[in-house]
């Protein structure tokens, strides 16, 4: 019934809680138009200055979180959390009783819609709210509504219900199309939870499913917990680069672009030595997904995982990886050596090329080779000209613009949080986007696209507006400027408001597909396409503007700027078809030959040309192997239809208006009510295997 709430970013993930997968995007005729308020202010300067104190204001509107009243305070959670289940029962009982119809699948979606509107709220709060308090009552609420999911998911009543509705030929021949296909993706879900199985075994799945939640929470919290040494291990010029604490130092991260290889190698030695308690968590995790698989009927976890994506099986994944790692490997062989020929002429003492050199040499490439400096860039890129070059964008392909409001008492979790209604010229309000972009204590290191509410179409005919969250980690603007991002942070906005505008414009009727509620290999094509545009000197010269002079970023920078994208392109990508392959093998065949150790260092030989670094284990911080188990491949086949759409739509002309509306209409619209290859096929694109080879090397 729950659909996953977070979408991360491609260098950067929250499990999906299943139950009545449905629904079909489409623009829903004759929703009202709503105006635009006068409380609304410019987006550029909104981000380019610090958010006005809002005071002690005893008599002013205090608001819970999001504007739920609940959630002013954390024990709200408990009090959303028995609202919404004692809605469930009601909704369960219509359902139940309820004659076979169009109607039955509506009531499923608004079932949907009450246990989502707690969890992917409390699915954000448990991982960015800076209060304990909040984070501890988020997760227990998560807890507790995905358990009431899954016994929703091999609830019998519920099940017959809907096989009533399908096994009648000529109730499903008068649905139309999108009702039938929001039926049959409930029913779907029913199916891949075990609703065939005996009492005793879908108590055994529900049981699964619910250890699963536990084990993937486990997870996620360990692959960001900092690992320690003691100090007196390292130099001190080595260690200095690192967090002090008593006796010890603290390793947070890879610390990629340090310019000592020493400090990258400790560095890496350090964050990635393993941990017992982690390994021994991946592992049950991964042991169960397969005992539920199998107890559903499935032979490993990645055929479950994969129904209804573009992929649909295991083997064309791998299929697909393997054939772009061939044609990747050629090219991936001469950036490697020309990375190592780098690290020679700096560091001829040692010239061997290990893992953490790559990241760390390519940038030096970059930078000798187009003269590349990100400081040379970073004033014409301030947030607040970033946010109207995106207005600009939208507004020209699309006729959305984006206004600040802001937010009441209590609304926001910290009070540099942007609050932004995206509004269309004819269609009024669509919805909102909250903007958690800057650094602070505690505060995940992803760049992610939480889904906060679903957009969708409501018995009195009003649309409910979706709501969403966009979290970066962008340092603090200074007394003297303001926030100024990288090329890399430029482009990473660009990616998440890609995800934001398809939740924003999936005017679906059922919530349960609004916006980036489809395959996940199918959902970062929005996103990856949004590259496109932040890498395009005609869409960059409308809003890069120095920020003390106004001076236009030249336009020779951002021709370096592109050209630099290639270099050493078939090694980062050689990378993630490795990330993807393991991926693949880890949800494959159980039991498992060796341990995901062994696998990890067999895979890499495999399907990367660098080598294993003993005593440490990089699957540990994969924080992706939980919303996007068996999946991660998704990023690539996303990048092939982004490419596409891309080459078909905007090269030519990236502000091409009637090409926009073709877009939003022929895929934006549909969220996850479509097939995706329908969608595809809308534009007139053919999609095959061979040219996403080819797109993507």
């Amino acid at each position: 019934m729950l659909c996953a709430g977070r979408l991360c970013g491609f260098r950067a993930p929250a499990a999906a809680l299943q139950l009545l997968h449905a629904g079909r995007c489409c623009l829903v005729a004759g929703s009202r138009a709503r105006g635009v308020s006068t409380s609304w202010s410019p987006v550029g300067a909104a981000f380019n200055v610090k958010p006005q104190g809002r005071g002690l204001d005893l008599f002013g509107e205090r608001r819970g979180l999001f504007g739920v009243p609940e959630l002013s305070a954390p024990e709200g959670f408990r009090v959303a959390q028995e609202n919404a289940l004692k809605k469930t029962k009601v909704l369960m009982d219509l359902a139940c009783k309820t004659l076979p119809g169009p109607l039955t699948v509506s009531i499923f979606d608004e079932l949907s819609d009450s246990l989502c509107r707690v969890a992917d709220l409390a699915d954000f709060v448990k991982i960015a709210h800076p209060d304990p308090a909040f984070r501890e009552a988020a997760e227990e609420a998560c807890r507790s509504i995905g358990t009431v999911v899954e016994k929703l998911n091999t609830n019998v009543e519920l099940y017959q219900s809907l096989q009533r509705l399908l096994a009648d030929e000529k109730l499903v021949e008068a649905l139309d199309p999108e009702t039938r296909r929001v039926a049959e993706l409930f029913m779907f879900d029913f199916e891949i939870s075990g609703i065939h199985l005996d009492k005793e075994k879908r108590k055994r799945a529900v049981d699964l499913n619910v250890k699963i939640l536990d084990l993937s929470s486990m997870f996620l919290m360990g692959t960001n917990v900092p690992n320690k040494i003691g100090k007196h291990v390292l130099p001190e010029h080595i260690r200095r680069h690192f967090i002090l604490d008593g006796e010890h130092v603290i390793v947070d991260g890879l610390h990629a672009e340090a310019p000592d290889d020493v400090v990258r190698e400790a560095a890496y030695k350090i964050f990635l030595y393993p941990n017992g308690g982690q390994l021994n968590c991946l592992e049950e995790l991964l042991s169960n997904r397969d005992l539920l698989a199998k107890l559903v009927g499935y032979s490993t976890f990645a055929h479950r995982a994969l129904q209804g994506t573009i992929a649909k099986t295991p083997e064309t994944v791998m299929q697909f990886l393997e054939k772009l790692s061939d044609q990747l490997s050629e090219r991936a062989v001469k950036d490697f050596e020309m990375i190592r020929r780098m690290k020679t002429k700096l560091n001829p003492q040692n010239a061997e090329l290990m893992p953490w050199d790559p990241p760390y040499y390519s940038g030096v490439l970059r930078a000798e080779r187009y003269n590349i400096e990100p400081g040379l860039y970073c004033p014409f890129f301030s947030l607040g000209a970033c946010m109207e070059g995106l207005n600009s964008l939208f507004n020209q392909l699309l006729g959305i613009s984006l206004y600040a409001e802001q937010p009441a008492h209590g609304e926001v979790w910290c009070e540099d949080i942007r609050k932004l209604a995206v509004v269309h010229e004819a269609e009024g309000l669509l919805g909102y986007i909250y903007c958690d972009f800057f650094q602070r204590a505690h505060k995940p290191h992803q760049d992610c696209h939480f889904t906060i509410r679903g957009g969708r179409l409501k018995e009195n005919g009003d649309y409910q507006l979706p709501v969403v969250v966009l979290m970066l980690n962008l340092p603090q603007s200074s007394r003297s400027a303001p926030t100024l991002l990288t090329p890399g942070m430029m482009e990473n906005l660009f990616h998440e408001m890609g995800h934001a505008m398809h939740s924003m414009l999936g005017r679906t009727r059922y919530q349960h597909v609004t916006g980036t509620r489809c395959p996940t290999d199918f959902a970062e094509v929005p996103s990856v396409l949004m590259e496109y545009f932040a890498n395009d000197y005609r869409v960059v010269n409308q809003f890069a503007r120095h920020y003390q002079t106004g001076q236009p970023l030249p336009k020779n920078m951002v021709s370096r700027l592109c050209e630099s994208k290639k270099v050493c392109a078939a090694a980062e990508m050689q990378l993630q078809v490795f990330y993807a392959a393991l991926d693949q093998i880890y949800h494959g065949r159980h039991p498992l030959r060796r341990s995901t150790t062994d696998i990890l260092k067999e895979t890499q030989e495999k399907f990367y040309g660098l080598p294993y670094v003993p005593n440490t284990a990089w699957q540990l911080r994969f924080s992706h192997l939980v919303g996007y188990g068996a999946k991660y491949y998704s990023y690539l086949m996303s990048r092939a239809v982004a490419s596409m759409v891309w080459k078909e739509c905007f090269l030519q002309d990236p502000f091409n208006r009637a090409m926009g509306e073709r877009y939003r209409r022929e895929m934006l619209a549909h969220g996850g009510g479509k097939e995706p290859m329908l969608m595809v096929e809308g534009v007139r694109w053919q999609l095959t295997y061979k040219h996403s080879f080819n797109v993507l090397c």
